[in-house]
């Protein structure tokens, strides 16, 4: 009381404490990282490879057989899948799949963070791994998604890219980082002499067919076998298809029998070109992919890689965002939006209630004190503002009004009795603190297995318990004063309601007054 009663005579203070307080809450939410969801440890890890383009099988699987050594080295492995050329030839996948989290001392993160190392020394292809993603995200997609559009033609961007994939691979915690974009895939260009094809009494499809058969292989008939049958497939021996030189060894027979050089009727050339021609919002693109260095937040990321784009790509280039980095921003949109809405929600429900505007403006002041509790605890805890965090938000916006409503309801219900506004809030305050404590307790001691879980999905319930605790323990500490200073401030004096006494009151047998 004797607290309460100083607040009450030095109000000025109060104001400026409590607006120092919710002002703070730009600070902190302006240095808190954020993510999309933080990364939990699902007990699994995701490798792949990436060989240089035109490479073969062979080639792939020398280097994969590598990472099979690397992963024989991590004392968490329980099982190893690796599957060489897939989704294509110059790719490989792999699964790390760990032992139990009670089985184990080292998290997720922790064994990533030491594969990244051992697999830059992978020379010859490029090795990362993967932690799969949060909220049914694909297995092996990366957080950073940045989508480079441009009207230009691929081998124009290429050139933009390469100096905006410079100044991105100046910082170190970002991982990894490649792109789609492949205009260094051997190819060879077949041109048909149509001339020269009829005059040699050949026609194209032939000679095509004649190519597709050499390379390709085509099935030609079936045979039967001790009860089983097996296609017949003709196909030059490995040996004769392995070099562009060797197409000038083959022949293509014509009508009359004779057999003529394939390099009579065609040209061979050897160029390069895109591996594929990717667009996004119906104009070329180049996707920019890569992983982040253990706390390197992907707001942070996002962040950097868009004033890199600002700075080197032309004016005819955009940007955009795709996968785990466009679901970020939009679902920062829609819970922020998500976020007002319930404040707007709760206040007509208070005002429908009081059947008044200014109870529940008193009321709602807590939100803005108990939020900068809640960054406050994520600031300390080292977690970030993410989707849990923010439903956390939206959860503390209907525990931490419960406080204002004790008091502002009492003090109404004591100003019909016959107190005086000042009398009436002093004793509000006063009645209603140890109900406001033992909620707010129990609340917090319920909240507290969340915020200091352990394994599997302890990550995200991190997150909603720590934003419940620290919002609830500062948020209840500056109700206390607050909502009796802000009462005192813009709440209308009550006239005193006939055959209203005080006893009736503190046995909860009065409902509220309607406001005048």
């Amino acid at each position: 009381a004797a607290s309460l009663r100083w607040s009450l005579a030095n109000r000025a203070a109060v104001v400026l404490i409590a607006l120092f307080a919710a002002g703070a809450n730009v600070y902190v939410f302006n240095r808190l990282p954020s993510e999309l969801a933080p990364l939990e440890d699902r007990g699994v890890l995701f490798g792949i490879a990436i060989a240089p383009e035109g490479a073969t099988i062979d080639y792939t699987d020398a280097y994969v057989r590598q990472v099979e050594a690397i992963y024989d080295t991590v004392p968490e492995r329980r099982e190893v899948f690796v599957a060489t050329g897939f989704p294509i030839v110059t790719n490989a996948f792999s699964v790390l799949l760990l032992d139990d989290w009670n089985e184990r001392t080292r998290s997720v993160r922790q064994i990533q963070g030491e594969l990244f190392g051992k697999f830059q020394q992978v020379a010859g292809t490029l090795v990362f791994p993967v932690a799969p993603p949060s909220l049914g995200a694909g297995p092996a997609e990366r957080p950073i998604n940045l989508v480079i559009m441009d009207s230009r033609s691929y081998e124009e961007m290429n050139g933009s890219v390469q100096v905006f994939l410079a100044r991105v691979a100046e910082n170190p915690r970002l991982l990894s980082i490649d792109t789609d974009l492949r205009i260094n895939t051997p190819q060879l260009l077949v041109t048909m002499n149509r001339d020269r094809i009829g005059a040699l009494g050949l026609d194209v499809a032939t000679v095509g067919q004649t190519i597709e058969t050499m390379l390709g292989g085509r099935e030609v008939t079936r045979f039967t076998q001790n009860g089983e049958q097996y296609d017949v497939i003709v196909q030059a021996a490995e040996s004769e298809r392995a070099s562009p030189e060797q197409l000038n060894r083959y022949f293509v027979r014509a009508p009359a029998g004779d057999l003529i050089p394939l390099s009579a009727v065609v040209d061979v050339v050897e160029t390069v070109t895109p591996r594929e021609r990717n667009h996004f919002n119906r104009a070329r693109s180049v996707t920019v992919e890569a992983d982040l260095a253990p706390g390197y937040s992907m707001g942070d990321a996002l962040a950097f890689l868009q004033q890199v784009a600002e700075e080197t790509l032309p004016a005819t280039a955009s940007i955009g965002y795709d996968g785990q980095s466009l679901e970020f921003f939009e679902s920062g949109a829609s819970l922020y939006l998500t976020f007002g809405l319930a404040l707007v929600f709760i206040f007509l429900v208070l005002a429908a209630q009081f059947e008044s505007f200014i109870d529940p403006t008193i009321i709602m002041l807590t939100v803005p004190l108990s939020a900068i509790g809640a960054l406050l605890a994520l600031q300390f805890t080292g977690n970030s503002l993410n989707v849990y965090s923010q439903i956390g938000l939206i959860t503390l916006v209907g525990l931490i009004t419960k406080n204002g409503i004790l008091i502002t309801e009492f003090a109404n219900q004591l100003q019909d009795a016959g107190r005086q506004k000042a009398e009436a809030i002093v004793e509000a305050s006063t009645l209603r603190l140890r109900p406001i404590l033992m909620t707010a307790l129990s609340m917090i001691l319920g909240t507290l297995p969340l915020a200091f879980a352990a394994g599997a999905g302890a990550e995200s319930r991190h997150q909603i318990g720590w934003v419940v605790v620290g919002g609830l323990a500062l948020g209840t500490f500056f109700s206390v004063y607050v909502v009796p200073v802000a009462y005192s401030f813009i709440a209308r004096d009550r006239e005193k309601r006939p055959n209203l006494d005080y006893d009736a009151i503190e046995a909860g047998k009065v409902k509220p007054a309607p406001a005048e």
